[in-house]
């Protein structure tokens, strides 16, 4: 994707992380982020899109980045489908850019916040058909998830960390508790974490990244339960 930053590690690149920003925000805006976590992750990737500018309809129509059009906020969030339809194929192009880079499926992560986030589980769960070395989805929701997901054996083995803040007035904490819950009920291992923050990301979220991509990538044990 010729908008996306790329983050390049300082080693030769093994696995990748392609990161969504939120509605509003830029492909800078984790770029902090992303160099942070090369610290420990020093064949890590990073993959930064921008989202397009286009109107919002909940902020007046005017125009600014965003991943889909947001309609309505009550009673349940009603969003332009087509166009997260468009974002989820720019995600799956880029996963198998990667792919065609050299580095296996199951060695790319998917990550977004906030509006990115919902693009991220809609595009792991509901489009994308094949291994993914897990999902980070932060202060986000699940706009199109059923109450129930019909996944295939390969979607259920997804590691899932979904990580919210309890002070959250932008996507309730509730909100991210019902796409976390489809997720257990569809027996995606997924992990909850919440934090004393409002929608925002904190250093002690971003340490937990850090562990957690180091486990599924090899260089740390899991914690214990």
């Amino acid at each position: 994707m010729a908008d996306a930053l790329l983050v390049e590690p300082n080693h030769d690149a093994d696995s990748c992380v392609i990161w969504l920003h939120g509605l509003g925000a830029d492909r800078y805006d984790f770029q902090p982020v992303a160099q942070m976590l090369q610290k420990g992750l020093p064949n890590t990737r990073f993959i930064l899109p921008q989202a397009p500018t286009q109107p919002v309809s909940i902020n007046g129509g005017w125009p600014m980045p965003s991943w889909y059009d947001i309609i309505a906020l009550s009673p349940a969030r009603a969003i332009n489908e087509e166009q997260l339809e468009q974002s989820a194929q720019r995600v799956i192009e880029l996963i198998e850019s990667q792919r065609a880079c050299g580095i296996t499926a199951e060695r790319i992560f998917l990550a977004g916040f906030s509006q990115g986030g919902a693009v991220v589980l809609h595009t792991a769960f509901l489009r994308w058909n094949g291994p993914l070395g897990g999902i980070l989805a932060l202060s986000t929701y699940a706009p199109t998830f059923p109450e129930r997901l019909e996944l295939s054996a390969q979607a259920k083995r997804y590691p899932v960390l979904c990580l919210h803040g309890r002070d959250d007035d932008v996507v309730s904490v509730e909100m991210g508790r019902t796409a976390y819950n489809c997720l257990l009920a569809s027996d995606v291992p997924a992990q909850w974490m919440d934090y004393p923050m409002r929608h925002e990301v904190v250093p002690e979220e971003i340490r937990d990244i850090a562990d957690w991509l180091k486990v599924h990538l090899g260089f740390l044990s899991p914690r214990p339960e």
